[in-house]
């Protein structure tokens, strides 16, 4: 099937199965949830990030969460991808990944925000497949700084 309506990305191509489903909407098999889901632009660029992690920084699959639900203030949310710590199983990395279409605005990053506010991960990343930011935080000074790379998996364990 071709992926021709979806643009090429700052990121590693990838050799995802893709399928046609209901209503002849195409579906990608997404790995981590081991099964086909609907293959919107957000989730070409979740499949292609999640990749990215996997597969050139060395970020283990088992520890990588997509479609996370949460509960924040009495509303069901659901977390795009979340990196779980080796250690302890709490979250280490949470990202937020938009339409390249998708303007990455300081909305996005509260919306990432919101979610960070309960789960306390030490890296947000926020990427719409075209530009990607990551940020460190630390608790301690209540600050956030801005990386000017996405960190491999061996600088982000505890």
């Amino acid at each position: 099937m071709p992926t021709s309506r979806f643009p090429h990305l700052q990121l590693p191509s990838i050799d995802a199965p893709i399928k046609s489903g209901p209503n002849d909407r195409p579906q990608i098999f997404d790995s981590q949830r081991r099964r086909f889901v609907t293959l919107t632009a957000e989730e070409w660029v979740r499949q292609h990030f999640v990749a990215y992690l996997i597969h050139h920084l060395h970020y283990p699959s088992a520890l990588i969460g997509n479609e996370v639900s949460l509960t924040i203030c009495g509303t069901t949310r659901r977390c795009d991808t979340i990196v779980y710590s080796p250690i302890d199983g709490s979250p280490l990395m949470i990202a937020e990944y938009k339409s390249p279409a998708i303007t990455i605005t300081q909305q996005v990053f509260s919306q990432i925000q919101s979610y960070n506010s309960m789960l306390r991960a030490r890296y947000l990343v926020v990427s719409n497949g075209l530009q990607h930011f990551c940020c460190r935080m630390d608790y301690t000074t209540c600050s956030a700084t801005f990386l000017p790379e996405m960190p491999k998996w061996g600088e982000i364990q505890p």
